[in-house]
């Protein structure tokens, strides 16, 4: 069940900037902090290839290997994942 929360002295430099990320996400103030909570809050999505990329070279990955071994790693988070969704369901 949805809980409403309130958060007090919201310093106003912050709220400019977070109006301004909802308008160029085409949000509301309200669906703009959502999202940024759901992202803080863990909730798992696919990466994009952009992130992958990123992720590659920050690990300094340069065989078919090593590549192979973080995919294979991903895919078994995601396999727990959809595990536990379902065992939920």
């Amino acid at each position: 069940m949805p809980v409403t929360l309130t958060i007090k002295d919201v310093p106003e430099a912050l709220v400019k900037r977070l109006k301004e990320r909802a308008r160029r996400n085409g949000r509301a103030l309200e669906a703009e902090v959502k999202a940024i909570l759901e992202e803080a809050g863990g909730a798992e999505r696919p990466l994009t290839l952009r992130e992958i990329l990123a992720e590659v070279r920050r690990l300094g990955l340069s065989t078919p290997s090593e590549a192979a071994a973080m995919v294979r790693r991903d895919r078994g988070r995601f396999a727990r994942t959809v595990r536990e969704i379902e065992g939920k369901i």
